[in-house]
Formats: structure tokens, C-alpha cells, sequence
């Protein structure tokens, strides 16, 4: 892919390309400082970016692994049940198309949800299962390697946001005791095409809860939207709180990046300087994605920063960076339990 091309992008109906490899080249501090502006301004303007990792990962092994989600969705419906959610703690293992509820309808989605191990085990408490792996040969020795890569990534994306939040060395190290040990969920996802008597959506709109999602998706075009606060041409509008008006953009698959958002926790963190962002799939052909959720550890206390509130003092007359409330602090793992006891047909178990 063309490399040359900038690193923001105006505001506009096209979410902004950054490059995150100068903070792999020890040597580019031009670089650092030009990528984490990049994301402070992505992160204020969209919550939503592509991310080049086309310098960190070989394409050939996020490729495979939609193959490899492929072969598990084609097996008999039989044999998927085999590794259903309810053989653990209801939260680790395979969900059947429409179990996954959004907005109290069903969505027109199948998958298989892996967290992070945990120590001791056990699947009649909260999220303390063991995941579920499917047979398909080599399908746990490869998610595992992209896992890691991902986790690492995380660290390396968190480390130029908080350089773009002005943060300093101190209060970077404090953030990342936050999510060194990261509480993380790897999904991997079936959509069918869309029904078209089907109340609801491939996904419906929602924010992620946690910090910051990589997708990497196949080329399926014009499925994921993203809520834009921007004018441009749309397909529909969607009224959002205090009678603003959104608009829905298509956020496609690009060659050599993967999708990034920034989940609840940001908003948090930034005390609502950044915003998570509403997002939606509709399909009309099949498509397979690998969403990776890098989360805050279970543990962790998330309270805004300071490095955020410093922001918003100094441009105290700026209604871009100015919070309309305060964000009370959460515990991660309890926030996350919250989340995850509504995600399926029923309520969920917790």
C-alpha cells in the first residue's frame, strides 16, 4: 500500500489513515510526535481510526486466520454447539446466530468469544472460565500468536496516545500499570447475510465498553458504519443526545490496516475529551471478521487523568474539549460484568 499518504485526514466523511510504525524504529521521533497528534486529533474528532500495521504483522497471517474462522463456521451446526457458552461461564465459547442480543433484539451473527486465561478456573463464576477451542487443525496455535501480537500492539497504541494526551514519562508508566496484564477478549465472527425480513441488524449500534477494539475484517465492503458528528453525503441520520444530528460513514476494509476504536474506558480516562463511538454491521453477503478488544487488567481503577483534565482547563471555552459532566471513576472488572450479563438471548447468566 502507499505509505506516503498523510497521516490525518480533514474533517470529512473518511476516517483519517495513521502509521504506527515509528514508534517501532526507536530512531523516528519526528514520527512519534507527528503519529500521536495524528491520534489525539482522530481520537477528539471520530473515535475511530485505520491503523497501517502493514510494518508489524505479515497480511498472510490475519488472512489465514479468517480462512481458518471460515472452515469452523461451515461445520455442522452439531458440531459447533459442541463448544457452547453454557459449557463454561456463559461468556467463553461459541454463541449461535441471533443468541447475541444488541438493543434488545437479536443480532444476525454467529461467534466464538475467547478471554484472557486466568489462574484457578472456574466456569460457575463470572467470567473465570477456560476457553473453548474449536478442532480445526492449527486454528489455536495461530489465533494464539496473533493474541500476542495484538496485546503488544495494544501497549505500543496506548503508549502514543498518551503521548498525544501530553501525558508525561510518570504518568504514562501509571496508565500502563493499568493494562499490563490486560483483561482481553478475542472474537471471532460469522455474518450470514441479512435477512431481509429480519428485525434487526447484523450488530446493532452500539459502543464497545472497553479500550481500544483491532479489527481486521475481509474485504466485504459497506458493512460496519460508524457514527460521524460530520456533514457529507449519508445514507441515513440517526438523532443523538441533546438533538444533534449523526450520520452514518462506511468504514471498509483497507489493505494493510486494521480498524481501531476506542471503547468506553477512554472516556473515562479523558474525562470525556474522547468519546466512543456508536457503530453498527449490515451485511448483505457473507463476511468474517477478528475483532481484538485490548481491555484495562480486571482489577484496574479507571479515573480521568490528569494529562486530560490539563487539556481541558486551558481550552476551557473550547465546547470540543470541555465535558458537559464528570466522569466517576469504575473498577474495569465489575463495569465489564455489567456489560457482558446483557449480551445474550435471555439476559445473560450473571
Amino acid at each position: 500500500m502507499d505509505h506516503t499518504a498523510p497521516k490525518t485526514t480533514t474533517k470529512s466523511n473518511t476516517l483519517p489513515v495513521i502509521d504506527i510504525s515509528p514508534y517501532m524504529d526507536g530512531h523516528d521521533a519526528h514520527g512519534r510526535i507527528s503519529t500521536s497528534a495524528a491520534l489525539h486529533t482522530a481520537c477528539l474528532d471520530y473515535g475511530f481510526f485505520y491503523l497501517d500495521i502493514s510494518k508489524y504483522v505479515d497480511l498472510s497471517e490475519p488472512e489465514e486466520l479468517i480462512r481458518l474462522a471460515q472452515e469452523f463456521f461451515d461445520f455442522p451446526q452439531d458440531e459447533k454447539d459442541k463448544l457452547a457458552l453454557k459449557n463454561q461461564d456463559h461468556a467463553r465459547g461459541y454463541a449461535r446466530l441471533k443468541e447475541n442480543v444488541t438493543n434488545g433484539k437479536a443480532d444476525n451473527h454467529e461467534g466464538i468469544d475467547f478471554y484472557r486465561p486466568v489462574e484457578n478456573p472456574d466456569k460457575a463464576k463470572p467470567l473465570w472460565g477456560e476457553n473453548q477451542w474449536p478442532s480445526v487443525p492449527g486454528f489455536k496455535d495461530k489465533y494464539e500468536k496473533w493474541m500476542d501480537k495484538m496485546k503488544a500492539l495494544g501497549i505500543i497504541v496506548m503508549e502514543a496516545m498518551a503521548a498525544g494526551l501530553g501525558m508525561t514519562s510518570e504518568e504514562w508508566q501509571d496508565l500502563r500499570a493499568q493494562v499490563d496484564d490486560s483483561f482481553w477478549v478475542m472474537r471471532v465472527i460469522g455474518y450470514p447475510p441479512l435477512p431481509n425480513d429480519h428485525d434487526g441488524f447484523s450488530c446493532g449500534a452500539h459502543k464497545d465498553y472497553g479500550c481500544l477494539t483491532f479489527l481486521y475484517a475481509d474485504p466485504t465492503r459497506g458493512a460496519l458504519q460508524v457514527l460521524s458528528r460530520h456533514s457529507g453525503v449519508v445514507d441515513s441520520t440517526y438523532s443523538l443526545p441533546g438533538g444533534d444530528n449523526g450520520v452514518w460513514i462506511n468504514a471498509d476494509p483497507m489493505q494493510g490496516c486494521v480498524v481501531v476504536n476506542i471503547g468506553e474506558m477512554w472516556e473515562i480516562w479523558t474525562n470525556g475529551l474522547y468519546r466512543s463511538t456508536l457503530h453498527q454491521v449490515v451485511h448483505k453477503e457473507s463476511r468474517y471478521r477478528i475483532p481484538f478488544f485490548f481491555e484495562p487488567n480486571f482489577d484496574a481503577n479507571i479515573a480521568p487523568l490528569a494529562a486530560a483534565r490539563r487539556l481541558q482547563d486551558v481550552a476551557s471555552n473550547d465546547d470540543t474539549l470541555r465535558s458537559s459532566r464528570e466522569y466517576n471513576p469504575v473498577v474495569y472488572g465489575e463495569f465489564l460484568l455489567k456489560k457482558v450479563g446483557s449480551n445474550f438471548e435471555g439476559g445473560g447468566k450473571y
